[in-house]
């Protein structure tokens, strides 16, 4: 017996990690839609007040609450991710000790 499959777990980890390396620099692509909506009424919001002289700092906590909640949700798909692969490779070695034990005996 070789080596579990996990190639697809850890594409996905890669891909994950890269996503929340783009939230953390500020980059929208990564954002899921509802989060994008948000940031751009931030966005909007915030450059409105500014043609009228107001301070911005509502519009600020809001793109920063939702870069937050974008770095939670992520953080928590690539832990999830690795506890699968982590379940994955611990069955194939259990399989691996028992075919093992079995013997030829």
């Amino acid at each position: 017996m070789g080596k579990p499959d996990t190639r697809r777990l850890d594409k996905e980890i890669r891909l994950t990690n890269r996503k929340l390396e783009a939230v953390r620099n500020g980059e929208l692509w990564p954002l899921t839609s509802q989060e994008r909506r948000q940031v751009l009424r931030g966005l909007v919001g915030g450059s409105y007040r500014v043609m009228r002289g107001r301070s911005t700092d509502r519009a600020e906590q809001q793109m920063d609450s939702v870069s937050t909640a974008a770095e939670t949700r992520l953080i928590a798909e690539v832990t999830a991710l690795q506890m699968e692969r982590a379940r994955i490779v611990t069955e194939a070695a259990k399989e691996k000790a028992a075919k093992k034990s079995s013997g030829w005996w």
